[in-house]
């Protein structure tokens, strides 16, 4: 099946994206210890960032190796970031800019100015706001329409994250809503839901399992059900691993000394893109409208550590050359010091499809040229498998496909020491 089932264009796109930055930001930005669901008010009249800078948000999450951001548009209580024509909950009503402030539109130009690609999430069901959810046809017709405005008003929008939280078992008129989606915006990406171009990983701590094959029949969808979501055909769904800078999606201030460390974000890092899904991390500006200063410290200290470890490979080692049908191997010219290896970067050719099942990571041993050792064994490879091991000093390394859907294709093989 895999063999058959291949990425589009813009799936193959996404996929070397790797790293982006989840913005959770709105109402609940000012009403701490506020949970999901909890049905207590948040007056409208409570919103007032002011020192909004999306500017900043970018920069520091760029800074840090983001390719793409995404912004809470509607979060479950309901609440427009934008100043939406189908409900006075949003920023239309607040005192910010005298209601006349677009938190979206301040987001999409930060993006731009700084090449990063544009997300917005939007949630599907609500608990707030003016219209009800537990009336169908009417909130069918104020989804597309929020959705519409979203999608006409602010130029290209690249990806589209629908959170299914709170939609279990609700009938949307899904064929309308894609029909809608896909006529204002033909090259978006979908996230997860109805008709989607890519998947969630099913947790919301970062991490992807070992073996993490693309070509899905159904798909995770949300944190309240362990049922999942079947599709109508197998299709190729590259995953997403979303997680918190902190404990919690918004910002609260007072668990700053649950921000995690800079070598759990790169373990994350290493076992999400290490392991063929992209990492998405959230940062909840505070009410302010900034990113703390700790939060900021902890990305560029993040970032530091992620260019200091993957920033530059073993310059030793030459491109990967071909050995027998389903091995590749990279080795450092006769005669030269053989340098110390502790991680090797796969990437496998997925354009027409995964094909790699399981492999094996060799090194030659230091002293006897022409002996190996496994040093690592995986199950797939997709877009990207980061392979750690004990370090060890050699001269030549070679990934062994021990099984495979149909003939497999590397992209490349590099080789790192880290510390």
């Amino acid at each position: 099946m895999n063999g058959t089932v291949i990425p589009s264009e813009k799936q193959l796109a996404f996929m070397d994206w790797e790293f982006g930055a989840f913005f959770h930001f709105g109402i609940r930005s000012f009403f701490m210890g506020h949970v999901d669901w909890d049905n207590r008010p948040m007056p409208a009249e409570a919103f007032n960032p002011d020192a909004l800078d999306c500017e900043q948000w970018i920069r520091e999450v760029k800074a840090a190796g983001a390719a793409y951001a995404i912004l809470v548009c509607k979060h479950h209580d309901g609440f427009a970031n934008w100043p939406t024509r189908y409900s006075s909950y949003s920023v239309s009503s607040a005192p910010w800019k005298g209601g006349k402030g677009d938190v979206v539109r301040e987001f999409v130009n930060a993006c731009r100015k700084y090449g990063l690609k544009v997300g917005l999430y939007y949630s599907p069901a609500q608990w707030g706001g003016e219209t009800a959810f537990d009336a169908p046809s009417a909130y069918d017709d104020y989804f597309i329409a929020q959705i519409s405005e979203l999608l006409t008003n602010y130029g290209r929008i690249d990806y589209l994250w629908f959170d299914g939280c709170g939609s279990e078992k609700h009938e949307f008129d899904k064929p309308r809503i894609i029909r809608t989606i896909r006529s204002l915006q033909p090259d978006i990406l979908i996230f997860n839901m109805w008709d989607p171009d890519t998947r969630w990983i099913g947790n919301e701590d970062g991490y992807a399992p070992m073996n993490n094959p693309n070509v899905r029949t159904d798909v995770d969808f949300s944190v309240r059900t362990s049922e999942k979501d079947a599709l109508d055909q197998a299709r190729y769904l590259p995953a997403e691993c979303d997680c918190m800078l902190r404990d919690t999606w918004f910002d609260c201030a007072e668990n700053e000394d649950k921000i995690k460390t800079a070598e759990e974000l790169l373990g994350m890092y290493e076992m999400s893109v290490g392991r063929g899904a992209n990492f998405l991390l959230n940062i909840g500006p505070n009410r302010h409208g900034l990113i703390n200063e700790k939060d900021a410290a902890r990305l560029r200290e993040f970032g530091a550590l992620l260019k200091k470890r993957y920033g530059a490979p073993l310059s030793a080692f030459g491109e990967a050359g071909r050995e027998g049908e389903n091995a590749w191997s990279i080795q450092i010219p006769e005669g030269e010091e053989k340098p110390l290896v502790n991680r090797v970067v796969i990437r496998e050719d997925v354009s027409g499809g995964e094909a790699a099942a399981s492999f094996r990571v060799y090194c030659e041993l230091p002293g006897y040229s022409g002996k190996k050792i496994c040093v690592y064994q995986g199950d797939t490879i997709g877009h990207k498998a980061i392979c750690l091991f004990p370090a060890i000093r050699t001269g030549k390394i070679t990934v062994e496909i021990t099984q495979a859907s149909k003939a497999p294709s590397l992209r490349d093989i590099t080789a790192y020491f880290a510390q």
